[in-house]
This record gives C-alpha cells, structure tokens and sequence, in this order.
C-alpha cells in the first residue's frame, strides 16, 4: 500500500478506532485531571504510535530497536481488534446495566415523612430556606442517574471488555509461537504410479521469518519435519516478512539440515517478492533446497512441478504455467506447488490432479478465519476444482501481529496413494 492511500484512509480508521477505544476505557471510567486518566491517555496514544511505527520499523530501524518497536506495536494490533469488538458487545449490555442502577436508585430514596408541624412552624421554616426541593422527592431518571454510578457501569464493562482481550491475545499468542501441529492426510491420485503409493510429502508453507521470531524457530520447525520422515519436503513460499538476505539469511540457515530422501523443494510467495525474490533463490539453493521456477521433475510415479507467486507478475517475473506443465506426459500424476490457492484455475486447465498451497493462514484471527470462508470456501485444507484437488496450508507463521485464534498453525505430511498398487 503507498503511503498516501495509507495516510488517506488506514490513519483515519486507526485514530477513529483508537478514539473509541480510548473513550470507552479511559474517559468514562476516570475523573477528569486524574492521574488515572493522564496515564491512560498516555498509554493509548504510545501504543497507537507503536502500531503504526512497526510496519515500517521492521525494514527501516536496526534489528534490536525494530525488535524492541515490533513486540507492542504489532501485538498490539489484535490487542485493539479484540478490545474494540469486546466493548461493541459491551455496548448491548451497558443500558441493562444502567436501568440496573436507575432502579437501586429507585429503591434507595428514603420516604420522606410529613412534618407535623404546625402552619406557623411551615412558614417560620419556609422563611430559613429548605434544604429539599419537590425535584429531591421523585424518583431518580434516566437523566439524573448519579456520575459515580455511570462511572461504575462504565468500568465494569470497561474491566469485561478488557479481560476478554486479553484472555483472547494471550492465547492467540500461546497458539501462534508454539509448535505448530503436525497433520496427516491420505490423498488418491488416479494417475499416481504404484511405485509411489504411500510418498509422504511434507508440507510447510509462511513461516514468516521476522523481528519477531528468528533461528530457533526455524530450529523447531526443521526438527518437527524431519520426524515426520517423509520422502520429500515442500516450502511452498512466504519464507520471510518484507525482509532481505542480510536481515534474516541467518535466521533461514537451519533450513539446511532439512533431510528427505528424495530433497526438499522450495516456491516463492507474495513475501519474498515484496523482499527481493532473486536474492532468497540464491540464498534458499545455497542451503540445499531445490528451488522451482516454473519447472518441473520427474520423480517415482509421479511428476512434482512448481510456479512462481502470482504477485511475481508485477515484477516480470510471474508464474509460467506452460514452462512447468506444458508438453508433459499426460498419463503420469503431476503434484504442482503453488504459493496462492487461486491458481488452482489454471492449475485445473493444465491438468494438474494436486496442488499443494498455503497464503491463506486459514485466516489467522478469529472473526476473519470465517469471513475469508465466506468469501473463498479455499481458505483451509482440501477442497476439488473439477478434476484437481487443492490443499491449503495454514502455515507455520504470522502476518503481522504474533497472534493466531481459530486458526492453529500446522505442518501437514500429505501422503500420496495410488489406485494401482
């Protein structure tokens, strides 16, 4: 996005979202000029600032201090959705609330007794000035219900609103670093060869490498593909997050330990694009993986092809379906790696009977996990596109914030069957 479409309508959103949250949380359950609200209003505005300084932190600022910028600035992300969607819930509850306290109000006004003094006495009492007006006598309104009281339904929706976010980042991050769950699915191929019934390809797609996460996740990731002891491992794209080789090649080195008998293979994503794809080609064969370029290989009963992202095409360098499928013999299965599950149309025309992506996250965050499947029912696991079966990944990685809710990440051991065998 270019920073002029950025500042014209994301800044506006953010600072409307922000306000709302800050008047919710910090005006309405402080009194003014309290050292309460100076420090809340302090705190809201800082973590606004982080949240738009990391994006462009991550590539601009040195490691430790984009580190040190990213770990708010970016949690703070879900940290703002979820609260804000909390206390849009909360407003369903704030009037049952407030006629909660209208009617202890209502119920606390004393009955005030009728003087029993006589008509003099009245007057004589008249003429001091009473303390009670007929307005003291009625009952408390809508418009007269005390500030302490508004106060406290404030802060009671204001403490739900906050546990609730809270509760929902602190798992989403407990869900996003953690490792990843290793899934297991048994696909037929019509053409597959007998020679490859049972090949266990394992499938890892967006590990996203960041200022976030680093070497030791790759570490953990490595360890967790090697156990699975597949025959071939794919990196369908998305390896790093907008960053170069001498930003985050150190972080990617573990990569080359990866072990499977027939290698392991390797397609660009969106991500490596927006960091210099050419670069991380070199740099990913260097650590042994095979990349695939709109190619493909013949391997026992079956061929394994792979395509450029499809964000390539903005950099001339796009997916060359012809180059990978084209001229192949048409009686053998051909397994196609793909970073984007919308290329499955023209992996679907190309013959192609598997494609294996990721892109997607399965969403990553909960309300978005269901309104991407609104919207593309190929956000997750396998679906059938004529006569091509398509698997997507959810990945291993984030986007963004460092949270993942009802969209755990996985590593998925595909294993190829065959009719034949």
């Amino acid at each position: 996005m270019s920073s002029t479409l950025f500042v014209a309508l994301v800044l506006p959103v953010l600072a409307g979202v922000h306000y709302y949250v800050w008047r919710r949380t910090v005006r309405d359950t402080t009194s003014p000029g309290s050292w309460w609200r100076r420090a809340g209003t302090t705190l809201i505005v800082l973590l606004a600032l982080l949240l738009v300084a990391a994006p462009p932190g991550e590539r601009a600022l040195p490691a430790p201090l984009a580190t040190a910028v990213g770990w708010p600035g970016f949690t703070w992300m879900a940290g703002i959705l979820y609260l804000t969607l909390s206390l849009l819930v909360g407003e369903a509850f704030r009037p049952l609330l407030l006629r909660a306290q209208r009617r202890r109000s209502v119920g606390g006004t004393a009955p005030v007794a009728p003087s029993t003094a006589s008509d003099g006495g009245r007057e004589r009492s008249h003429r001091r000035g009473s303390t009670s007006s007929p307005e003291s006598l009625l009952p408390a309104s809508a418009d007269r219900l005390p500030a302490s009281r508004r106060m406290f339904v404030s802060r009671a929706v204001a403490l739900a609103a906050g546990t609730a976010a809270t509760t929902a980042v602190g798992y989403g991050a407990y869900t996003a670093l953690g490792p990843p769950r290793v899934k297991h699915l048994i696909v037929p191929l019509a053409r597959l060869g007998p020679q490859a019934h049972g090949f266990r390809i394992a499938l890892i797609s967006d590990i996203h490498l960041n200022v976030l996460v680093g070497r030791s996740r790759t570490r953990q990731l490595v360890d967790l593909l090697n156990g699975t002891e597949p025959d071939l491992i794919a990196l369908v794209g998305d390896l790093v997050e907008d960053a170069d080789v001498a930003a985050q090649g150190r972080a990617a080195e573990p990569l080359t330990d990866l072990r499977a008998p027939h290698g392991a293979y390797y397609v660009t994503g969106n991500h490596e694009f927006y960091s210099g794809a050419e670069q991380w080609v070199r740099f990913v064969s260097g650590l042994g993986l095979r990349p695939l370029r709109n190619e493909r290989v013949a391997l026992p009963g079956f061929d394994l092809a792979g395509v450029e992202d499809a964000s390539g095409v903005d950099h001339d360098d796009g997916p060359d379906y012809e180059a990978a499928l084209g001229g192949r013999d048409r009686d053998r299965a051909v397994v196609l790696l793909a970073h984007q599950p919308t290329q499955v149309t023209e992996a679907a025309r190309y013959g192609v009977d598997l494609q294996l992506s990721g892109h997607t996250h399965g969403g990553q965050l909960w309300p978005f996990t269901h309104l991407m499947a609104l919207a593309d029912p190929n956000v997750a696991g396998l679906s059938r596109h004529g006569d091509t079966l398509l698997y997507v990944s959810r990945g291993t990685g984030f986007w963004g914030p460092p949270v993942r809710l009802d969209a755990d990440p996985d590593i998925t051991v595909v294993e190829l069957a065959s009719p034949h065998a």
